[in-house]
């Protein structure tokens, strides 16, 4: 599989390390506007370097592509890509708006291809501990979710189109806030209703929220209790917890563990049981969060070139991109409005 990498940045070069080591895959060339950034992301290959993305598409023909680039381009470079033919691997998230969103996924199904959307959070190793004691029943019927995504604010940021409103489509809800209302849709059906608040008033960017606080509804009927935050003075952390009759059980990032408790019945005798990640945290230590992120990539292309074989994979769609956009759509009116917002199914 002949694959392009549009954007070399931290997480594109990411995306270029997985494709090189993939023994299923070939990295045929990278697009980015600094192009000693783009030569340090094929180094060691034979990969082409260009400033202009299009130049790939006509010149190495690749079956797919995976886009890494500010999201205000993510629009023009999918449908570029589809009416050449690859298909796509998108970064979170899949644009600045539901309506570009739905754009895209419907170039994608004119030309039947694959779009895939990169909500590596589903990979973590204690998202999928979650994942599977819902699946497996453990905490019995579940009742609510309480989420929370958030790190200390804009100088976390590498570049300053990922906290313009203008450009990213929003902040806390479409920075860190994107990766939980998608994990939320995936473990615990998609949001349907949407009560919130969000502010603006520490940054102070335009466009752009420090917080967004919601009440929600799934399509199963499970509460959620939300927060996205750009004003969390601990650094970054994000957690899941699902209550269910039976128990409740905890997926934490960062370090890496999860808390899980469980009960024959409500009021009943608990069990507790910690599930700690030590070479994780040890390796993030020694070598960075890009190492976590890198394995997610790993993980995440291996399922791409599942997808392109019609196999049922965790990896998001462009259905999942949509709703994501959707929900922090949902939360700026219901903030706005004073209001419920209702999301159609």
């Amino acid at each position: 599989m002949k694959i392009a990498v549009f954007g070399a940045g931290v997480v594109g070069k990411l995306r270029c390390d997985t494709v090189i080591k993939n023994p299923d895959t070939e990295l045929v060339g990278v697009a980015d506007s600094d192009q000693v950034r783009a030569e340090a992301a094929v180094k060691g290959t034979n990969a082409k370097v260009t400033s202009d993305y299009r130049e790939l598409l006509n010149e190495s023909k690749p079956d797919a592509v995976i886009i890494s680039s500010p999201v205000h381009l993510h629009e023009e470079m999918c449908i570029d890509a589809f009416n050449a033919g690859c298909h796509v691997l998108c970064e979170k998230p899949l644009a600045s708006t539901e309506e570009s969103c739905r754009r895209i996924v419907a170039a994608a199904t004119e030309k039947g291809l694959t779009l895939a959307v990169g909500f590596n959070h589903r990979y973590y190793p204690s998202m999928q501990y979650l994942a599977q004691c819902l699946k497996d029943g453990v905490i019995g019927k579940v009742d609510h979710f309480r989420v929370f995504g958030g790190h200390d604010g804009t100088g976390s940021f590498r570049e300053e189109w990922m906290y313009k409103g203008s450009i990213s489509g929003g902040g806390a809800m479409m920075d860190v806030g994107i990766h939980m209302t998608d994990l939320v849709n995936y473990l615990a059906g998609d949001i349907t209703e949407v009560t919130a608040v969000s502010s603006g008033d520490i940054w102070n960017v335009e466009g752009s929220e420090d917080n967004a606080m919601a009440i929600m509804r799934t399509s199963r009927n499970i509460s959620v209790i939300y927060q996205a935050t750009w004003t969390e003075w601990k650094g970054y952390r994000i957690f899941l917890e699902a209550y269910g009759d039976r128990g409740m059980v905890r997926a934490y990032y960062a370090p890496m563990f999860n808390l899980l408790i469980t009960h024959d019945k409500p009021g009943g005798k608990r069990k507790r049981k910690f599930k700690f990640y030590p070479k994780i945290i040890l390796r993030e230590k020694l070598k960075g969060w890009e190492t976590t992120t890198e394995q997610t990539f790993v993980e995440e292309l291996v399922d791409f070139l599942r997808m392109l074989n019609g196999e049922s994979v965790p990896l998001a769609d462009g259905a999942a991109g949509i709703r994501a956009v959707q929900v922090a759509n949902a939360v700026y009116q219901s903030s706005r409005d004073h209001a419920t917002v209702t999301l159609s199914q």
